[in-house]
């Protein structure tokens, strides 16, 4: 059964930084020879889920939102089932929940779309206050 868990959300003023961390639970080494992408989405209250990132467990290749883009940097651990987004310059409409999402079966990174991610955590709040 695959899991997934996020953590380090917390509360921040506007311009400060966090790094959330996802850890990803019940793929087998076969499972990653064949491929997993990795996400963040975030839900701000009222609005739909925003895709903001994903990278490939297989060659590092990152994708991101333009609304994050140069603020935002998602990386992989040491472990490859660990993954982080540091989030830098922080604003206030970035306040949230994120949340961590896998798909399974592609080397490639892919569209930060919910429908091309099978796996998803319950995710982690994040506040920016003025």
């Amino acid at each position: 059964e695959v899991q997934i868990v996020e953590s380090g959300g917390g509360s921040v003023q506007a311009g400060g930084s966090l790094r959330l961390s996802c850890v990803v639970s019940g793929f087998t080494e076969r499972d990653y020879g064949f491929g997993i992408v990795i996400g963040w989405f975030r839900q701000a209250p009222g609005k739909e889920r925003e895709g903001i990132s994903c990278i490939s467990t297989y060659d590092k290749s990152t994708n991101y939102a333009d609304s994050v883009k140069g603020r935002f940097t998602i990386s992989s651990g040491n472990a490859k089932n660990t993954v982080y987004l540091q989030m830098n310059s922080l604003e206030p409409e970035d306040t949230a929940v994120y949340y961590c999402a896998a798909t399974y079966g592609t080397q490639q990174v892919v569209e930060l779309s919910e429908l091309e991610f099978d796996y998803w955590g319950k995710g982690t709040l994040v506040t920016v206050s003025p």
